[in-house]
């Protein structure tokens, strides 16, 4: 296990974090936190990067309507974005930060971000879900 999982995982556990699964040999988590709408997120201690990722649904109408849309709501992110996976139907939200220098608060603050992405934007991504 090297020093940057350690560390990350320790900060999930401050942050009151439900590890569901780890793999240190990868230096991977995925983690869940009910009460900030966090399931499945995946994070991956990449060094130099931590790498944050949650699928939050797939397009199943291709439109330029809820692409345009994701984008302009972009701008709005704290931190991180909305992305597409290789295939270009599913929407996932990713955060990248360096390993390096990470703290508690960074970490926190990327974390809050998708809490408050997914509580402030639920009825759209609901919508862009279903269409």
């Amino acid at each position: 296990m090297n020093d940057h999982f350690e560390k990350i995982q320790g900060y999930l556990l401050d942050l009151d974090f439900n590890i569901l699964n780890e793999n240190a040999e990868d230096g991977v988590f995925w983690v869940e936190k009910e009460d900030a709408g966090i399931h499945n997120l995946v994070i991956g201690c990449l060094d130099p990067i931590l790498v944050m990722e949650q699928f939050l649904f797939e397009i199943k109408n291709d439109s330029n309507d809820v692409y345009k849309k994701l984008l302009i709501k972009n701008r709005d992110i704290i931190h991180g974005a909305f992305v597409l996976d290789e295939t270009g139907t599913k929407v996932i939200f990713r955060d990248t930060l360096q390993l390096e220098n990470l703290d508690l608060n960074e970490l926190e603050g990327s974390l809050n971000s998708l809490s408050l992405l997914l509580s402030e934007y639920s009825d759209e991504l609901i919508e862009f879900s279903k269409n």
